[in-house]
């Protein structure tokens, strides 16, 4: 399900796109369709202005009515500025309530794609950069909702205006009006031919700025590893190439598009010129006032600006339509890991968890377990040995349906865990990652994560089955210090140590460590083994280990290479066989923690 891949065919058919938009814009229809409203009158106003120059030179400046010139002298003015003032009152209304129902828009848009987010599966972030994710399920959100009215409210007030300006037109001289709308109308024909290029364009642009992105993430979570390895220039190089490729792009787009604007220009100068050639001849004989040729003139050179204009806004307004064609887009991704209908909903786990001949491949063809079976009883403990790579993590990912087998199946009590429902499923599963995500936050607020409504008797019972009590006594706010994005203010043991209070206070039957403290000092490996103890007391465990010396104790052993089970049993039955793979990776550890 890689973002990038998806079609995005669909963003000129703007009935489809209407339609699925809808939803979104209904709440809000009332305040986004008065907003539209009031964009009509500001664009009639603007042909005040040039009808208002006809009586003005026709009477005032020729004096051919002296008692009405006089009236009309003190007048026009204060009619100007009145309806200036009218103008600019809605024009801020307009930009009010578009901006509110805009923002609105994207605010329920975003609610809405996030809630999307959250559902894929593992495997869609294993696919997708983070700077991908970002644009799509962010900034395409903003483009769709805020981008489409504003644009759309920009050409009901340019339409409005240009109607007026036409009307003054019109009024002041059929004749010459004919010969200006079709000139004018000419000049619209360009706009025709970008739409295409501008959808090309900006799924380049998205594509471009997600990368950016990305890179800015990469920079700011790896910081470390660019000062210790001396990256700095490689980054700001790689960085550099991605903006000189934005710039590539907008000047790509700069090529084929800025024609239009002069040719536009260009087009409605033939047609001022013509005007302004006839004109003269039709006061020459007569058949029209200087006041009214006046009037005309600043009538079409006002007209010039909505016109010119309209091609941008058109413009924009196609780019708005190509955001939300990804959105529906991403509406249409469906998770391919998520509950049945009428699925099984589980209290707890009473008998065992079978791994029944289970083969799972990320890759097609390339297989990472083949044929697996387990039975795990309820109670027991087992571990997952073996060299690197060779599937353990694997099965961790399996049980809790990060990932879906290829083929087989994985049952719970006897029921395919395809059948369970999936939160009921996860809920009943507690995980512990050799590297633990920790939330920016407070303490608290992390292990609450476990279970939201936990007493604060579970809360302290799972700090101090943690061995986290004493470091949260020294601590000046206690459970309420601020631990950082990721938890940067805890060492490696604490951060761990904080990951398995969260498991406890969730109190699941079913807990599964990954490598729990393969990347721990000894110090540190040793106090976070004791809450691990603590936290696999009288549960079904499932731990993954690298170093043999933590899991002696274990019911069983099993000994995955290459995606197969080759031995199973306890320590004291694998330890004794001859040439076996345990006995292999134990005197191999044996032996190394020896010459350290």
């Amino acid at each position: 399900m890689k973002l990038k891949d998806v079609a995005n065919d669909r963003a000129f058919e703007y009935g489809y796109l209407y339609k699925r938009m809808w939803p979104f814009v209904k709440p809000y229809l009332f305040r986004g369709v008065l907003a539209i409203l009031i964009a009509i009158p500001v664009g009639m106003l603007d042909g005040i202005v040039a009808l208002s120059l006809k009586p003005y030179l026709d009477i005032v400046v020729n004096g051919k009515n002296p008692a009405l010139a006089t009236t009309l002298a003190f007048w026009i003015p204060f009619a100007v500025i009145g309806f200036a003032v009218i103008q600019g009152v809605l024009k801020y209304f307009n930009a009010y309530l578009s901006d509110w129902s805009g923002n609105k828009m994207t605010i329920k848009l975003k609610q809405h794609m996030f809630r999307k987010l959250v559902t894929f599966q593992p495997a869609f972030y294993d696919q997708n950069t983070s700077g991908l994710v970002q644009s799509r399920f962010l900034g395409d959100a903003g483009a769709a909702c805020s981008g489409i009215l504003t644009n759309f409210k920009s050409l009901i007030e340019t339409v409005t205006s240009s109607i007026a300006l036409v009307g003054v037109l019109i009024y002041t001289s059929w004749q010459l009006s004919f010969f200006a709308i079709i000139v004018l109308g000419s000049s619209m024909l360009p706009v025709s031919l970008i739409r295409k290029r501008v959808k090309m364009v900006s799924m380049e642009g998205m594509r471009i700025g997600s990368t950016v992105s990305t890179n800015f993430y990469e920079t700011f979570n790896g910081n470390r590893i660019i000062n210790s390895f001396n990256l700095q220039e490689h980054q700001y190089n790689k960085f550099s190439n991605q903006l000189e490729m934005n710039f590539n792009l907008a000047m790509g787009l700069t090529k084929r598009v800025a024609w239009l604007s002069p040719m536009m220009y260009l087009i409605s100068s033939f047609g001022i010129a013509g005007v302004l050639w006839f004109g003269n001849k039709l006061v020459l004989a007569g058949d029209l006032t200087a006041g009214s040729l006046a009037s005309f003139v600043t009538a079409l050179l006002l007209l010039y600006k909505p016109v010119k204009s309209l091609g941008n806004t058109l413009t924009d307004m196609q780019g708005s339509f190509v955001a939300m064609n990804r959105i529906m887009d991403i509406f249409d991704l469906e998770p391919t890991i998520k509950s049945k209908e009428n699925a099984v909903k589980i209290s707890t786990v009473k008998d065992s968890i079978k791994l029944e001949n289970v083969w799972f491949e990320y890759e097609e063809n390339h297989p990472v377990l083949k044929g697996i079976n387990l039975d795990i009883k309820i109670g027991e403990s087992i571990a997952l040995v073996g060299n690197s790579g060779g599937g353990k993590t694997t099965i961790a990912n399996l049980i809790p349906r990060f990932y879906d087998v290829t083929s087989g199946s994985i049952k719970i009590d006897g029921v395919d865990i395809r059948d369970i429902e999936l939160e009921c499923l996860r809920t009943n599963i507690a995980v512990v990652f050799q590297d633990n995500f920790l939330f920016s936050g407070t303490i608290k607020e992390n292990i609450l994560l476990g279970k939201f409504n936990a007493t604060e008797a579970e809360i302290h019972k799972a700090i101090k089955d943690a061995y986290l009590d004493e470091f949260v006594a020294e601590l000046p706010n206690g459970l309420d210090s601020e631990i950082g994005e990721r938890g940067v203010k805890l060492s490696g043991g604490q951060k761990q140590r904080l990951a398995i209070a969260r498991a406890m206070v969730k109190n699941a039957p079913v807990v599964i460590l990954d490598e729990a403290t393969s990347a721990l000092d000894n110090k540190s490996e040793a106090i976070v083994q004791k809450a691990l103890d603590k936290l696999m007391e009288n549960r079904t465990v499932i731990v993954i280990a690298h170093r043999l010396s933590t899991i002696k104790n274990a019911d069983r052993i099993a000994v995955i290479n290459h995606g197969e089970i080759v031995e199973l049993g306890r320590h004291e039955e694998l330890i004794n066989i001859p040439n076996g793979s345990y006995k292999i990776l134990y005197d191999m550890q044996f032996k190394e923690e020896a010459i350290v």
